[in-house]
């Protein structure tokens, strides 16, 4: 595998070429591979960070970074959670789930982070201190449960 870059930029601060990729590979992941049909541009974007990782500058895997206040109360979040299939099986995911933590961490000051996970990787989350906060509920017909890591 070649060398991974990571990155992290507010909307702002986003090429037009990188907005792009991201939006076509969240397209690709949950609307295609996942069959989500939803409406993906929710208006978030604009107030939150972008993290992603590149290979060859093709997006590896990519993160949003939401503060308090947007998605939860009292909480900053990490949403849209992808990798892109063709880099599955890197690692690439818990790398990006720590850099995510680490960026909510020294922009934030805080540990505390509550995400809306697919019930389906409870164990992942959890290996990051995530734990279910939640009884399963379906978000776009994906069943999902509400993981506080504090």
């Amino acid at each position: 595998m070649e060398e991974v870059i990571w990155h992290y930029k507010t909307f702002d601060l986003l090429t037009s070429k990188e907005l792009y990729k991201i939006i076509q590979l969240r397209a690709e992941v949950f609307v295609i591979e996942q069959e989500c049909l939803y409406q993906d541009c929710d208006g978030k974007d604009l107030i939150c960070g972008h993290i992603w990782a590149t290979i060859d500058e093709e997006i590896a895997a990519y993160a949003r970074i939401v503060p308090k206040g947007i998605s939860y109360e009292h909480e900053p979040s990490i949403g849209r959670v992808i990798s892109n299939q063709k880099f599955r099986g890197f690692g690439l995911g818990k790398q990006l789930m720590t850099n995510s933590i680490q960026v909510i961490e020294n922009q934030f000051k805080t540990s505390s982070i509550r995400i809306s996970a697919q019930s389906y990787l409870k164990d992942f989350y959890s290996s990051f201190g995530f734990e279910q906060v939640s009884d399963e509920y379906l978000e776009d017909n994906i069943p999902h449960i509400e993981m506080l890591r504090k």
